[in-house]
C-alpha cells in the first residue's frame, strides 16, 4: 500500500480525477439546470437539435464523440479553420480537455432527469407563479429549482460516477499523457500495460468503492 501511494503517477491520477470531478460537479449543476429547464419548457426544431446534442454522448460511442470534439476543437480543427486561426481553443491534451470530456460524458445524465421532472409537473407550477406576479428569475429559483432538486441530485450522482469511469472521450480530447492528463481510469490501463497489476488492482478497488458510494447515495435519495 505504501509503495503504491509513493508512485507519483498513481497519486497524480487520483488528484487529477478528484479535481476533475469537483470542477465538473459545478458545471453539471449549472448547465444541467439551465438546459433541463430549457428543453422541458421549449419545443421546436432548435430545441430538438439541442436535445440531440445533449443526448448524443449516451448513444454514440465515446471514442467517436471524442473524435468529433477533437475535430472541432483541435489546433487545426473546424473552429480554428472557420475563424482563420483567430479562435484556437487551447484544451486538447490538457487538463481542460479532461474536464471537457468528463463534462460532456456526464451532462445527459443530469439534463434528462431535470427535463423529465419539468415536463411532468414543474411547468404548471411555474405558470402559476408567473400568474401571481413572479418574474422569470424568481420563478426559476423559487419554484423550478426546489421542485427538481431530487432529480438534479440523482443526476449529479450518476454523472459523477460516469465521469470517474470516462475513458474514450478523455483519451481523444485529453490524451493519456503521464503526469498531465492520466486520470484514474487511464492509469489502470497504463498499470496493466506496465504489468503493474498491484497498482491496477488498487485503483480498481478505489473506483469500486466510489461506485458503491454512488449506489447507496442513489438508494438513499430515492427513499426520501
Amino acid at each position: 500500500m505504501i509503495d503504491i501511494l509513493n508512485d507519483e503517477n498513481i497519486v497524480f491520477s487520483i488528484l487529477l480525477t478528484a479535481r476533475t470531478c469537483l470542477a465538473v460537479l459545478v458545471l453539471h449543476c449549472a448547465a444541467g439546470l439551465m438546459l433541463g429547464y430549457y428543453l422541458g419548457k421549449r419545443k421546436g426544431i432548435f430545441a430538438g437539435f439541442v436535445d440531440f446534442l445533449v443526448t448524443l454522448p449516451l448513444v454514440f460511442p465515446p471514442v467517436g464523440t471524442g473524435f468529433i470534439l477533437l475535430y472541432l476543437l483541435g489546433r487545426n480543427g473546424l473552429i480554428a479553420s472557420l475563424t482563420g486561426g483567430a479562435v484556437t481553443p487551447d484544451i486538447i491534451f490538457t487538463e481542460k480537455g479532461v474536464i471537457t470530456a468528463a463534462f460532456i460524458a456526464g451532462l445527459p445524465l443530469v439534463v434528462k432527469p431535470v427535463q423529465s421532472a419539468i415536463e411532468r409537473e414543474v411547468l404548471k407550477l411555474a405558470e402559476a407563479a408567473r400568474t401571481l406576479g413572479k418574474t422569470e428569475f424568481q420563478t426559476f429559483f423559487l419554484v423550478v429549482v426546489p421542485s427538481v432538486r431530487r432529480s438534479l441530485g440523482a443526476g449529479l450522482i450518476l454523472a459523477a460516477g460516469r465521469s470517474l469511469g470516462e475513458v474514450g472521450i478523455t483519451l481523444m480530447v485529453g490524451g493519456n499523457i503521464i503526469g498531465k492528463t492520466n486520470t484514474v481510469s487511464l492509469e489502470i490501463y497504463n498499470s496493466v500495460m506496465d504489468a503493474d497489476f498491484t497498482g491496477a488492482a488498487f485503483l480498481c478497488i478505489l473506483l469500486g468503492s466510489i461506485s458503491l458510494a454512488v449506489f447507496f447515495s442513489l438508494k438513499k435519495l430515492s427513499a426520501l
